[in-house]
């Protein structure tokens, strides 16, 4: 049990790792990923979308007959919060009229993160075995987090140091964090309410790709926008395919 803690720990610590090199890659290049934001968020939606619909919410409805209602839970709590943003920070202070852009989306990634912790402590806890194999995916769709949930913090009016500190909280840290409240309570996270859990987190992916990036990178009419939106769709099948 010691070495299945340790092994789950080290595994979700390394998923916190990539994430943070994607945050620290783009806060090098900044003005380079800002040139390129549109790319970004278009491959971070193709993956989050993607990876929502073809491996998170089946994997909730085999495990909670009653996931598609927290799916739509997800999606409209996120929207909900996105509208009190908007009415009671964005309108009221005009210097902060952008922040929605970013905060909505950091708070649905951050979701999705400690959830992917909770996934982590219970596939190790089966074996280690079960484990590698359940997660081996998850670390290919850290790296694009990171710098999407960085990027879009800056075009939502966050200063550049400020972006950087709450990317990693939100993106990186999240996904320990979600291992170590889990673990000791493993026994008693039951399938359905793992289920829940993660069609909770689809529902905000989903909102977060369908409503905040894709719109925003159709306005700004880049020229290989769809060539990054099909990497992001080619990176969750990956994903889906080495979970299978």
């Amino acid at each position: 049990m010691e070495n299945t803690f340790w092994t789950a720990l080290a595994t979700s610590s390394l998923a916190a790792s990539v994430t943070s090199l994607g945050i620290y890659t783009i806060r090098n290049y900044v003005d380079w990923g800002q040139r390129n934001s549109t790319y970004f968020m278009c491959f971070a939606a193709g993956v989050l979308i993607s990876a929502s619909f073809l491996h998170i919410i089946p994997k909730s409805l085999s495990m909670n007959p009653n996931a598609s209602i927290y799916l739509l839970v997800g999606f409209f709590g996120l929207h909900l919060f996105n509208r009190f943003i908007t009415a009671f920070v964005c309108q009221k202070d005009p210097e902060k009229e952008q922040y929605g852009i970013g905060l909505v989306p950091m708070i649905g990634i951050g979701f999705h993160s400690i959830v992917d912790g909770v996934v982590y402590s219970i596939a190790f806890s089966v074996s280690i075995f079960t484990g590698f194999l359940a997660t081996s995916g998850m670390v290919l769709h850290e790296f694009p987090e990171g710098i999407i949930t960085y990027l879009l913090l800056l075009r939502g009016g966050v200063k550049e140091r400020n972006a950087m500190i709450l990317a990693f909280f939100a993106a990186a840290l999240t996904t320990p964090f979600g291992m170590l409240i889990s673990y000791p309570i493993i026994s008693e996270i039951d399938k359905p309410t793992l289920g829940a859990l993660l069609s909770l987190s689809a529902g905000s992916l989903i909102y977060v790709g369908a409503t905040h990036l894709l719109p925003k990178a159709e306005q700004e009419h880049k020229k290989y926008s769809f060539v990054a939106l099909a990497g992001g769709i080619i990176v969750a099948i990956i994903i889906f395919l080495s979970k299978a």
